[in-house]
């Protein structure tokens, strides 16, 4: 999801010298290549293309979150070289892997709909990252009188364009008979969006994050949240090239089963994986753990093939940002999903 407003995608896949800016700003090392070349096998040696001259460039947003899972799980020794880059969102992600910049990325369900409107389509969604669905929600701001969000008519209500809380604000909105003209939408970043709630200048706000905690803490009422209405559903996109390429399509098979263990290794391991976190968020710990772990046991992350139910979702997504005026035309979902990797993912991660 992205923290701000967004540029249009088609603009900004024409100015290369932004994606060269984003790549200089993103790097965060790599991990080195040792042990025998695997394929799709989650680590272990197998048949197969050779990868040990492979590498595999792995996007993250905000922080190194996969790459300090894998170190934690001891996941980092491979057959091929990883570099790991961060990324302020998943849309620069997604741009930086149209511009051949990354091999795979990691966004929300969102991302990859704007990418494809923007005429971006150099990846495929080759599996799912399923997460929970919890710090998304709609305060009313202390003294505002709003209990519900009925109450919403004519108010003026924060939200973080073309992102979760746009698409869960429309779903409440819709939910309780009123429709996105009935109130006062103001598009801002979430700690604007935060900004404005605790001063008074909105009277909701629809947002995602940690900060959510803070505002109720300062007497913000929780009105709605999107726990129920947002899929928890993170898809992981691979560049078309890396797919055509067997080696490196297989060190991304290998990639995922790889994730998919250090995921719950970290969450059996909450209070170390959150240690370093917080040497990068530079959230307080207590927060930060409680956050993490309560995450895990709404809904344990794990990496699964994708299918015909996840795409679904995501075009119910697509479909309310068009009758929302935020895409202009419709977007196929389905065209950039494939289940080319799925009996292998399926295999790696150990699914049934």
């Amino acid at each position: 999801m992205t923290l701000r407003p967004r540029r249009p995608l088609a603009a900004l896949l024409a100015a290369p010298l932004a994606v060269a800016a984003l790549m200089m700003l993103a790097a965060c090392g790599s991990g080195s290549s040792s042990g025998a070349p695997a394929a799709a096998t989650g680590g272990s040696a197998a048949a197969g293309p050779d990868l040990s001259k492979v590498t595999l460039r792995v996007g993250q947003t905000l922080w190194p979150s996969l790459k300090t899972q894998f170190e934690l799980a001891g996941l980092d020794k491979i057959p091929y070289k990883i570099e790991w880059s961060v990324f302020p969102g998943g849309d620069k992600q997604l741009l930086a892997l149209g511009a051949g910049a990354i091999d795979v990325a990691q966004t929300s369900d969102i991302p990859p709909i704007f990418a494809r409107a923007g005429n971006n389509s150099a990846f495929k969604v080759v599996a799912v990252q399923q997460g929970n669905t919890l710090l998304q929600e709609v305060l009313a701001s202390q003294g505002s009188g709003i209990t519900s969000i009925a109450g919403l008519k004519g108010k003026k209500v924060a939200y973080v364009k073309s992102t979760t809380a746009q698409y869960f604000l429309a779903k409440l909105l819709d939910a309780n008979g009123l429709k996105w003209a009935d109130i006062q939408a103001v598009p801002l970043a979430p700690a604007d969006g935060a900004t404005a709630l605790s001063s008074g200048n909105v009277d909701a706000l629809a947002s995602y994050g940690a900060s959510l905690q803070l505002l109720r803490a300062k007497g913000a009422v929780q009105i709605g949240s999107g726990k129920d209405i947002l899929s928890g559903n993170f898809p992981i996109e691979a560049a078309t090239s890396a797919l055509g390429d067997p080696a490196k399509k297989a060190a991304v098979v290998d990639f995922l089963g790889r994730l998919n263990k250090a995921e719950a290794y970290a969450r059996d391991h909450a209070q170390d994986y959150v240690t370093r976190q917080v040497t990068f968020t530079k959230q307080p710990q207590d927060q930060a753990l409680a956050i993490f772990t309560d995450g895990e046991k709404a809904r344990p992350t794990r990496i699964v093939a994708t299918s015909a139910e996840a795409i679904a979702k995501e075009q119910d997504v697509a479909d309310t940002f068009l009758t929302l005026g935020a895409l202009t035309a419709k977007v196929d979902v389905a065209a950039y999903w494939t289940d080319e990797l799925s009996a292998d993912v399926t295999k790696v991660t150990g699914a049934l």
